[in-house]
């Protein structure tokens, strides 16, 4: 990764951002080889309407951040690319590191490198990843039935971090469990608690449920009142995010499947219909990512991407058969470019 930017110290002073976020906030969910700083850096410069607050970087494994060895092969999902770090200044929205594990005593350590070696506003702690690789070790939705050793993993991030340090859950394993989970939560004091309204079973079926992560907003409300709380799950456009705070209370709503099927979610107008500006910025990230991340992680992972970009025209789908066997910025390229210089005047 020697050509890639080199992680950038922070200067700024410490203090709580999720206490002074504008309202009403909206912040990016870290997804697994999503929100790269790419993808980041193009939703931070479609968002015009002043609701992104924050964004999340991938979830980095402690265990793998501080390996002699393998830390080398997961730092790259801390790279904040000089572009990105250039929007989120220019807009003032904050980036936090996302960071998973079981122990302790490797959160303190980890928590404490970020904080002095990485440009990052606060840490928050995955307890909600639902997936049974991770969670068959003990780490992240699993904590929700170990809450003690939760506590300890969130006092270690915050005495080895001057960050704000908040904690991505959901409420229950199998079965719901708000009100004992919240509380144990609440009484270690995170800055922010972003609730998932589904249980680990559920992985991303049914519907979230925004009733229980109302009862989590009373018990805040009755137990840590400083503490904020952000609601997630099944939230597709900015009116129904609203809506969602207004009915339950929450301080801020967490975006996560909504931007795969709008990157212009936190845009004030609606995604350009245009096949050719859509056709271009496919192209764009396209580049981008092979520029960034050539010889670190494969060009197959653009191809979520492509039914964003090439959706919502007619002759997008026949687009996508044409690009998904594609493997290299090039290849796309010598597909789409004779379709650019072919749409008819009209389009443009």
């Amino acid at each position: 990764m020697s050509a890639h930017p080199q992680p950038h110290k922070t200067e700024k002073a410490t203090s709580n951002f999720w206490q002074e976020m504008n309202k009403p906030a909206f912040t990016l969910a870290p997804m697994e080889d999503v929100t790269d700083t790419v993808f980041r850096s193009f939703v931070i410069r479609f968002a015009s309407s002043g609701y992104l607050r924050l964004v999340m970087s991938e979830f980095l494994s402690v265990d793998g951040f501080l390996h002699p060895e393998g830390g080398e092969k997961v730092k790259h999902r801390l790279l904040v690319h000089p572009r990105e770090r250039s929007l989120l200044d220019a807009k003032n929205i904050n980036i936090v590191a996302q960071i998973w594990g079981t122990d302790p005593e490797k959160f303190y350590r980890a928590s404490r490198r970020i904080a002095e070696e990485y440009a990052f506003d606060g840490i928050d702690i995955n307890m909600g990843c639902p997936m049974k690789k991770i969670i068959k070790n003990g780490a992240c939705s699993a904590l929700i039935l170990n809450p003690s050793l939760a506590q300890e993993i969130i006092q270690a991030t915050q005495e080895g971090s001057r960050l704000p340090v908040s904690v991505k859950t959901r409420l229950g394993m199998r079965q719901w469990e708000t009100e004992a989970w919240i509380e144990a939560l609440l009484a270690v004091r995170p800055a922010a608690i972003s609730i998932h309204g589904r249980i680990q079973k559920q992985l991303y079926s049914g519907e979230a449920n925004w009733d229980e992560i109302k009862k989590a907003v009373a018990l805040r409300n009755a137990l840590a009142p400083g503490v904020v709380i952000h609601g997630n799950g099944d939230v597709f456009d900015i009116a129904t995010g609203l809506r969602r705070m207004e009915e339950s209370g929450v301080d801020g709503v967490m975006i996560g499947r909504g931007i795969l099927k709008n990157p212009w979610f936190f845009a004030r107008e609606a995604p350009p219909a245009n096949p050719q500006q859509r056709i271009r910025l496919l192209l764009e990230h396209a580049r981008f990512f092979e520029e960034n991340w050539q010889g670190i992680k494969s060009f197959a992972l653009m191809k979520r991407f492509f039914k964003m970009y090439l959706s919502d025209f007619k002759g997008a789908s026949q687009l996508r058969a044409l690009v998904m066997p594609l493997n290299s910025y090039e290849e796309v390229e010598n597909v789409l470019m004779p379709v650019l210089r072919n749409l008819p005047e009209a389009e443009v």
